[in-house]
């Protein structure tokens, strides 16, 4: 099992890393008078830092707020940790997004990006480098941090974290499990993207 707190922590220590949304965090974490340790070292146990953790994630993406991201996300969701075959990873959907649409060619399907980006196919003309980039970190041992997925039940699931992280997998043929945080609950159809 996991818990609320774990996949708060989890998706910014996720997206501190993020070219796209890290600077934003910084900035939200400096004005909040916190320091990135926070999110790199979270201690589960410490409510007041739960507290700044999902503050935090409210400012920044919605969360909470059923705002942004988090716009009709179910407020009861059951967390479990897992990993995912190979399989089982290559059925996981991106969000319904038009840059990860455009990407998977329509399908939303991390192998069907994987090879778009190898036949040299950009979206929106953003450069596919930082997928290709972590595709050699995986293959040089890498370690990523768990991929957030949501569905109704454990399959049929949508990434809600990680969407380069698992595109890099993608490219590399999903040779090892991954690991994730899955979300699951009955109204999870009213969020799911």
């Amino acid at each position: 099992m996991s818990s609320e707190d774990e996949m708060v922590a989890c998706f910014l220590r996720g997206e501190l890393s993020s070219r796209r949304f890290g600077q934003n965090l910084r900035s939200h974490l400096a004005a909040a008078g916190q320091t990135e340790q926070l999110l790199t070292h979270p201690d589960l146990s410490d409510t007041g830092a739960n507290f700044a953790r999902r503050a935090l994630l409210a400012a920044t993406r919605g969360y909470g707020e059923n705002r942004d991201l988090f716009e009709n996300f179910p407020t009861q969701v059951t967390w479990t940790r897992a990993l995912l075959s190979a399989d089982e990873a290559a059925r996981v959907r991106y969000l319904n997004y038009s840059y990860w649409v455009e990407l998977s060619g329509g399908s939303r399907r991390p192998a069907d990006a994987a090879a778009r980006i190898k036949a040299g196919i950009r979206a929106f003309d953003v450069p596919n480098e930082p997928f290709v980039d972590a595709a050699h970190a995986l293959i040089g041992g890498e370690r990523f941090p768990p991929l957030i997925l949501l569905g109704e039940g454990q399959d049929n699931l949508v990434c809600l974290e990680g969407h380069l992280r698992l595109t890099a997998h993608a490219l590399v043929g999903f040779r090892i499990d991954i690991e994730c945080l899955i979300g699951t609950a009955p109204t999870m159809g009213r969020w799911a993207q």
